[in-house]
């Protein structure tokens, strides 16, 4: 057996009443990338934080090549060459790439820095991560994300030591393309002999780059072993200690008329119209590559993000969608992408996160939470099975799941008609995300208009009863729930091989039945589903993601 460089015994971490870790053990051998899996609370992050040093564990030993450390800090760690990758990268986004690689350690002669040897050196470490296009002097703010975070990666390898290298979400932001050269790097890695600790929701990324697979569940160690030795079925049922047969569970919804209808929307000047409608009861997919618009739509159709021209209608009637207050009072709701920056505010409490979307209309003097209203926020909270020890503490204590359910009771609680989910399982645990399906599946079934961005295709063709593809800022073309990746990649990238329309078909008068070629498939069995509003009105938002590729 290889000695491993990292070894931690039996470690225990409480805070307060709740028991964190209980009694986990985790082996970093050279050459050999152990992926972290676990549902989102598991444990995963403070396992993570005793092993860089950010917190001490209560009991438990921890040995860095057979030596005991007794009182690590986060220096001491990285002292000791233990080094970290984290989801929200450490880089100062005003300063240059070489800034950034050598900050605290900058080449310098009597006081001042050595341009030259700063360039040098930076230029070498950006070669090692295959960086070679990348000049020394570009401006990190100015570059894609997964440069950033290759970058990154190049400045935890100029450290030295180099004997351990955690990676905390290094995907989630990463479209399909970016996310493969990152894992390729590690592969590179691995032939360094450097010892790595992966940690992602994505399994497949564990699968195509895993050795070791340790897995935690309610703070202790579920099981462990190569990973050859696993399928996804297994690896779920051990995460979250049942079987999820499947992940879209079957609903039967009948759709009714149009809960939303948008025609002519253009974003810009000169950009392309786009039409779109969703029915009470039906779920629509919207699919499309990087930059095709999808996040930019929904926050035109909320009125978050100005646009020049179109129609927006709620149940037939009209409503122009001139700021986040006039939609969410017409019935509609956004679950932003971002929940962090743009949905959540970390500083308040649960329960204060839930009501402030409805202050002016059940509070006194629109000011604090009236005592019906909040009652009624704990309902929702309760029927949405929050994992909380009380609706009081910080949202921020919640994980990312429970994040996302606390945005979901607050539009709730403003009586929608539309709801609007951009990237709503991003990341999200397996085990959380098969909840959050369910619930999307239930409001659908209960009359609600749901549209669902998501860069994920299983997700896509798992919850859609129909979908729109978008292209350049366009409409595409659309599907029907029953159709397959290939279909939605063929129409994202212009390559062909999808017979639809190029725009969706109004839908019928009540009573009338579509005809042929312009047929809207109904609802399929099988497929489950600004300020004072609680969003912030970016002034150039981005598109999240790319269409992932993944089975």
């Amino acid at each position: 057996m290889i000695k491993p460089v990292v070894e931690l015994r039996d470690v225990s971490k409480a805070f307060g009443p709740v028991q964190a870790l209980s009694n986990v053990s985790l082996r970093l051998v050279p050459g050999q990338v152990n992926c972290l899996a676990g549902e989102n609370g598991a444990g995963k992050s403070t396992l993570i934080r005793v092993l860089t040093g950010a917190l001490r564990r209560d009991s438990g030993t921890y040995e860095i090549d057979g030596q005991p450390i007794t009182t690590p800090t986060p220096a001491h760690m990285r002292a000791a060459g233990v080094q970290a990758v984290y989801q929200e990268l450490s880089l100062l986004p005003h300063l240059s790439v070489a800034e950034n690689l050598f900050m605290g350690r900058l080449p310098a002669r009597n006081g001042i820095i050595a341009k030259g040897r700063l360039r040098a050196h930076a230029r070498k470490a950006l070669d090692e991560v295959g960086l070679t296009d990348v000049s020394p002097n570009a401006i990190v703010e100015r570059l894609p994300a997964a440069t950033r975070q290759l970058v990154e990666i190049a400045k935890v390898l100029t450290a030295d030591p180099v004997k351990v290298i955690v990676f905390d979400e290094p995907t989630t932001a990463l479209t399909e393309a970016e996310s493969e050269r990152l894992l390729e790097h590690i592969g590179r890695l691995r032939e360094r002999n450097i010892a790595m600790l992966y940690v992602t929701h994505r399994l497949e990324e564990m699968f195509e780059i895993g050795d070791w697979v340790t897995v935690l569940r309610d703070g202790g160690l579920s099981e462990e072993g190569p990973i050859s030795n696993y399928d996804e079925d297994r690896l779920i049922t051990a995460m979250v200690g049942r079987e999820i047969s499947s992940l879209y569970p079957e609903t039967h919804r009948q759709a009714g008329t149009p809960a939303l209808r948008v025609r002519g929307l253009r974003r810009f000047e000169n950009s392309p119209a786009i039409d779109l409608h969703v029915r009470s009861g039906e779920i629509l997919g919207i699919g499309g590559l990087l930059g095709s618009g999808r996040s930019g739509l929904l926050l035109s159709i909320f009125g978050a993000s100005p646009a020049v021209a179109g129609e927006v209608e709620i149940e037939g009637k009209r409503v122009k969608p001139s700021g986040p207050r006039t939609m969410m009072n017409a019935g509609v709701g956004l679950l932003t992408e971002d929940r962090k920056v743009l949905g959540l505010l970390p500083e308040l409490s649960i329960r204060e996160n839930v009501t402030i979307a409805s202050l002016r209309t059940g509070s006194r003097r629109g000011l604090l939470p009236g005592r019906e209203q909040v009652e009624e926020a704990d309902r929702l909270l309760d029927s949405l099975r929050l994992r909380a020890g009380s609706y009081a503490q910080p949202v921020s204590t919640l994980s990312g799941g429970n994040q996302q359910k606390v945005l979901l009771a607050r539009w709730l609680l403003t009586k929608p008609k539309v709801l609007m989910f951009d990237e709503p399982t991003k990341g999200i645990d397996v085990g959380a995300k098969g909840e959050l399906y369910t619930i999307i599946g239930d409001l659908a079934a209960k009359g609600l208009g749901i549209i669902v961005v998501s860069s994920y295709l299983p997700e896509l063709l798992g919850l859609a009863d129909r979908i729109l593809v978008l292209r350049d800022g366009a409409v595409a073309g659309e599907l029907p729930g029953s159709a397959t990746e290939e279909d939605v990649l063929h129409l994202a990238s212009g390559t062909g091989g999808a017979e639809t329309s190029a725009a969706p078909e109004e839908p019928p008068s009540p009573g009338e039945t579509p005809s042929v070629p312009g047929e809207i498939p109904a609802p399929r069995s099988g497929t489950s589903p600004a300020s004072d509003t609680g969003v912030s009105t970016p002034p150039t938002p981005d598109d999240p993601g790319e269409v992932s590729r993944d089975a």
